[in-house]
């Protein structure tokens, strides 16, 4: 972590516990809905169906964990080409990318 300074670390921490907490959540409900029908149809679950829905929670944490993670990861490399992805047209900007969409502005080279 070298250069970063403390706007990127913090911008990092947040987005990590971010992902942590909406992952946990997303578990939770991944969890009950495997489980409800067996609740609501025999007031218990099976160990075989809580050990399903104990691993869809934990792919589903994980999966949830990891897509955050890999936008967070885009977006700062966005950020160090110039603001832009190589695929995207930028914050205020025809798809050409020269003109602003603002009327009455022009870039410094018109």
């Amino acid at each position: 972590m070298g250069d970063r300074d403390r706007a990127e670390r913090d911008a990092m921490t947040v987005e990590i516990v971010f992902a942590v907490v909406t992952a946990a959540l997303l578990a939770a409900v991944a969890f009950a809905a495997v489980c409800a029908p067996a609740f609501l149809a025999s007031g218990r679950a099976g160990s075989g169906l809580v050990r399903v829905a104990a691993c869809t929670a934990g792919v589903v944490f994980l999966g949830r964990v990891v897509d955050v993670l890999l936008r967070f990861g885009r977006r700062g490399t966005e950020r160090e080409i110039g603001g832009r992805a190589p695929s995207a047209t930028g914050k205020g900007r025809t798809p050409a990318g020269d003109q602003p969409i603002q009327p009455g502005r022009t870039s410094p080279d018109s």
